[in-house]
């Protein structure tokens, strides 16, 4: 019988947390990660575990590829985690692609379709600008207000940049055209910004760049079944968790191109009692943005043997 713990909530990463071998010492001592990657192989016509596993480090960090990757990545290591014990989180929440592996493991969305979705979503998202014609950089050392308004300067003609990503008190990522954005960075530099930093990217995410993809994604949208999750996801764009497909279609879509108000989901979920929490899936990249965001709750991830332990702890 499982136990739901209301303090505890599992999140989980997006792209910029994948790395050639993840989960392999998981996979190790459990097969349902092999048998994971297997499923997704399936959908997508190639074996996704050699990529994880063997790379080269240039083709898994390609969007298209990334994907659906970091996908099944945190889906196997959600799998181990129900497998291993009974505590289940009162809460999910995905960072960006993140969103959708939360979805899956809420039981809203079955996991081939997730793999279709995702894999659908990076080629409208490649597709959407031309290489080279958009960039996102981090800013970091401003307040939430300023990189705003930075943005709104740098802005010319029909040229844009916007914040894609409130990641954490001081650290804003923005995107948009790369004049644009180069346009900003200087600006921030030039405010008071501790760096800004051109992102080694090759997608404009979470800005109106991405309007079109979101238009024809809607589409793909309405072809996969969705459910009203199991354990409540908060999403991305609304800091809202939603029960009914409708609402779950139309802030996937909206997720495209708005922004990633990380932040903001952090402190909902401190205000109503989380004080643990769990990066399930490869990196640390979330348990470092939560040293900011929620300081005085304790985060640990899964992404192998040791840290699942000491995931499991947590729960205890």
């Amino acid at each position: 019988m499982s136990q739901v713990n209301s303090w505890l909530a599992f999140l989980f990463p997006g792209q910029g947390s994948q790395s050639v071998g993840m989960l392999r010492e998981l996979a190790e001592q459990n097969a349902i990660v092999h048998s994971v990657f297997a499923e997704a192989s399936e959908v997508l016509g190639y074996d996704l575990w050699a990529l994880v596993s063997q790379g080269p480090e240039e083709r898994l960090n390609a969007t298209q590829f990334t994907q659906p990757a970091m996908l099944a990545a945190g889906v196997a290591a959600w799998r181990v985690w129900c497998e291993r014990n009974d505590d289940r989180p009162g809460w999910l929440a995905g960072h960006s692609l993140g969103e959708y592996t939360a979805l899956v493991c809420a039981e809203s969305l079955d996991f081939q379709d997730a793999i279709r979705l995702v894999a659908e979503r990076a080629r409208l998202m490649q597709e959407a600008v031309p290489a080279d014609v958009g960039a996102m950089a981090a800013i970091l050392g401003l307040e939430d207000a300023q990189v705003v308004a930075v943005c709104e300067r740098a802005g010319a003609g029909e040229q844009v940049v916007t914040a894609a990503n409130f990641n954490a008190p001081g650290q804003v990522v923005i995107a948009g055209h790369r004049e644009a954005v180069e346009r900003a960075t200087a600006l921030a530099k030039a405010g008071g910004a501790k760096r800004a930093i051109i992102l080694p990217v090759s997608v404009p995410s979470h800005c109106p760049l991405m309007k079109t993809a979101a238009e024809q994604f809607e589409q793909t949208l309405e072809t996969v079944t969705l459910r009203a999750p199991a354990i409540p996801v908060i999403h991305n764009v609304d800091v809202t968790a939603h029960a009914d497909a409708a609402s779950i279609r139309k802030v996937l879509s909206s997720q495209l191109h708005g922004s990633v108000r990380w932040t903001e989901t952090i402190r909902y979920l401190t205000d109503r009692g989380v004080d643990c929490f769990v990066e399930c899936g490869p990196g640390r990249v979330l348990a470092g943005l939560n040293k900011r965001n929620a300081p005085d709750a304790r985060t640990e991830c899964l992404y192998d043997p040791v840290s699942l332990d000491k995931a499991k702890g947590l729960a205890a």
